[in-house]
């Protein structure tokens, strides 16, 4: 494994060091709440003036606040933003006035992008967003300093949603090379629908065409919501039973924030694909599978009961094209892992490398129960969530009454969440400033699970975000728990027979 963008600034004193390349190279990103310098020069670029007072506009456009934007809305706390941050590596400077004109224009082309939050009193029935027809402010800036400062500010540093629109862009150095660091409030959208809009902003910006590639084509699933060939899988976990929760490993309990750690993989090799018949399981399986065992060898390595694991995986339908509707458009499903996590623990999170056969045969069931999973046709939080989101009583109500149920439910929450992206779909191919090298994407790692998995998939390698509550994780620790996934991940990777017992 390498790690391209280490050494991204110096550590402050009492900071814990990040791992060395042995332990993975890994990138830990401190997340103390610290903003850097959020609005200075960057060097570059003359000081510009305040932009002016918008031009008055016509009637204003609103839509009611979709479920998961007001259940998102209604569970916020100062503690812990709810960002989404995502980072694009290129080899050369974006010029800045250009690059403000064509997210201007990309803007324009994905007009739900521009909005902002309506004012309102407790008593309203909805939740309203405002559409607005122009950006109320600029959301392009060169703000100078490190990576590391930009990384804590995404983390920690929440766009407002009293202004459109409801993300900035961040354009950093890094190392001789730039960074395009976009922070999005993921109450009004998620990470797919903002690199929509940068992918549309590199395709004005370069000229360069940067329409997604087709998705991979899969086996038709069967009416029961499997792939032809394989049996449906065991009867999973009780949702009734308490979960795993990552075990708590801090120097600082109830520490306000989020930390993050950045790491650059490689993808682990799949078994060939026999001609006509479905792939035996899939990266995000793999993903999957090491996360159980992440979870599971670090619970135990703190000595805590055995539980199942539960892990909330977002499925995402939505086309990759023009017509990609902006907003958060992904539905949750939880993944859980019967028998075989009971009969398998103790060999899969015994000392030393994992037993393969064991890892094999989770694999195996894994894929069988995600692809049932993804094939159902279930609203995006389950029909739980549309009920409570019912304008039946005021929104002030139904805050109250959705936060109380959140913190009742919180011991049966997931274990985490995994978030896998997958294959960047647009080449993000901005002329002169050159094409992607890398993106980074993280999910908020709020309580009670404390803890996201984030990854994404460009030129062959995986990009993985590990990001954590400060309340159950300091960042010393989140920094093992990263390397620790980084070894169970390897130990899914395919091994023909005939290579099996050489050194990997």
């Amino acid at each position: 494994m390498t790690a391209p963008h280490r050494g991204i600034g110096d550590r402050a004193a009492g900071e814990p060091e990040t791992p060395d390349p042995g332990n993975g190279g890994l990138s830990g990103v401190p997340g103390d709440g610290a903003h850097g310098g959020g609005t200075g020069g960057d060097g570059h670029d003359a000081p510009r003036p305040a932009p002016a007072a918008p031009a008055p506009r016509g009637p204003e456009r609103r839509i009611p606040f979709p479920t998961v934007d007001e259940i998102t809305r209604h569970c916020l706390t100062d503690d812990e933003p709810e960002t989404v941050h995502v980072e694009i590596h290129l080899p050369s400077r974006p010029e800045p006035d250009r690059l403000r004109a064509a997210f201007a224009e990309a803007m324009r082309r994905h007009p739900r992008i521009l909005m902002r939050e309506a004012p309102t009193r407790w008593w309203r029935a909805r939740y309203e967003w405002v559409l607005t027809s122009e950006p109320d402010r600029d959301p392009v800036s060169y703000p100078g300093g490190t990576l590391e400062e930009a990384r804590r500010r995404a983390i920690a540093d929440c766009p407002s949603l009293d202004a459109s629109p409801p993300f900035r862009a961040e354009v950093i150095e890094h190392d001789g090379r730039w960074v395009l660091l976009v922070t999005i409030n993921h109450t009004a959208l998620d990470g797919p629908a903002c690199l929509r809009v940068v992918a549309t902003a590199a395709e004005l910006y370069g000229g360069a065409d940067n329409s997604p590639a087709p998705p991979p084509v899969r086996k038709p699933a069967r009416a029961d919501g499997t792939e032809g060939g394989h049996a449906d899988p065991e009867p999973s976990t009780s949702h009734w039973t308490r979960p795993a929760r990552v075990a708590a490993d801090t120097l600082h309990p109830g520490a306000p924030g989020n930390g993050m750690l950045i790491a650059d993989l490689p993808v682990p090799a799949r078994p060939p694909r026999e001609p006509g018949k479905p792939s035996a399981y899939t990266v995000n399986d793999q993903l999957l599978v090491a996360t159980w065992i992440m979870v599971a060898r670090w619970n135990r390595l703190h000595e805590q009961p055995q539980r199942p694991v539960r892990i909330t995986m977002p499925v995402d339908d939505r086309p990759r094209t023009m017509e990609m509707p902006i907003g958060n458009g992904t539905r949750l499903v939880e993944v859980t892992f019967g028998a075989e996590e009971r009969e398998l623990h103790d060999t899969l999170t015994a000392p030393g490398a994992p037993d393969r056969a064991a890892i094999t045969r989770m694999l195996r069931v894994t894929s069988a129960r995600t692809r049932a999973l993804k094939a159902a046709d279930r609203p995006q939080l389950g029909f739980s969530g549309d009920l409570l989101t019912a304008p039946v009583l005021p929104i002030g109500l139904r805050a109250a009454g959705i936060r109380t149920l959140r913190n009742a439910a919180g011991p049966w929450a997931s274990s985490t969440l995994l978030s896998n992206i997958g294959r960047i779909p647009y080449p993000l191919d901005f002329g002169d400033a050159g094409r992607a090298e890398a993106v980074w994407f993280s999910a908020p790692g709020r309580m009670p699970r404390g803890l996201s998995v984030t990854t994404v998939s460009t030129g062959g390698r995986l990009q993985l975000a590990l990001r954590w509550s400060h309340a159950r994780l300091d960042d010393a620790a989140g920094n093992r728990l990263g390397a620790l996934f980084a070894r169970a991940l390897d130990s899914t990777a395919y091994i023909p027979e005939d290579q099996e017992g050489e050194g990997r």
